[in-house]
């Protein structure tokens, strides 16, 4: 293989990884279901979002620091350390207040007694730190997973724009990195809207370093 090809297929590579991780997280958080009564909810569906989000949360945060790979400094060591954070809360929480909430779920409609599984599921899910709706505050997990995601975004934009990157992508990944703190969900339109605009920027910052 020849030296400007060895170059070029990470490059090229990346134009299709990156932003896939990104669209596929997206894609899965279309069919994320919106719990109103818990005991109502979908289970199959319900848990094969929350089983797929676990690998893609890792997925996303990667894609996002692939993006200022090998960039020394503060900024992409910002960027790395956010992602991390974000890879690593969203994943807890996504398995306490999602996978074991539908588990829970659907034991307790397998025993016939849904009620002696109430308490047990509210206590899950009205958690401080890993519950989706906590009684008296915001889920922490889920605020520390997001406000490290936007932390990341930025930092990665501050490294990039240093590279001489365009503004126009670099706003996109930023504002859209808002978008699950914004609407304060990962499902439909938090989710989708943060990782496809995401998915969006990255695909354009790496055309762009293609073509550069």
């Amino acid at each position: 293989m020849s030296a400007s090809l060895h170059r070029a297929w990470p490059a090229a590579a990346d134009i299709v990884m990156i932003p896939a991780a990104l669209f596929a997280l997206a894609v899965v958080e279309l069919f994320h279901p919106h719990p109103r009564e818990l005991m109502q909810l979908d289970v199959n569906v319900w848990l094969a979002v929350h089983y797929a989000q676990i690998p893609l949360f890792a997925l996303a945060a990667i894609a996002i620091a692939a993006l200022v790979r090998g960039l020394p400094g503060i900024a992409p060591m910002v960027c790395r350390i956010a992602l991390f954070v974000f890879a690593t809360s969203y994943i807890a929480f996504d398995t306490a207040a999602g996978v074991v909430i539908g588990i829970f779920v659907g034991a307790a409609r397998a025993s016939g007694d849904v009620n002696a599984w109430r308490m047990a599921i509210e206590t899950i899910w009205t958690h401080p730190i890993v519950g989706s709706a906590p009684t008296l505050a915001l889920p922490l997990l889920a605020v520390l997973g997001s406000t490290a995601l936007s932390v990341g975004a930025a930092a990665a934009a501050v490294a990039l724009r240093e590279t001489g990157r365009s503004w126009p992508p670099l706003l996109l990944l930023v504002i859209a990195s808002f978008g699950i703190a914004i609407f304060r969900t990962h499902a439909w339109p938090g989710g989708p809207l943060t990782f496809g605009g995401m998915g969006i920027a990255a695909a354009w910052l790496s055309w762009d370093a293609r073509r550069g």
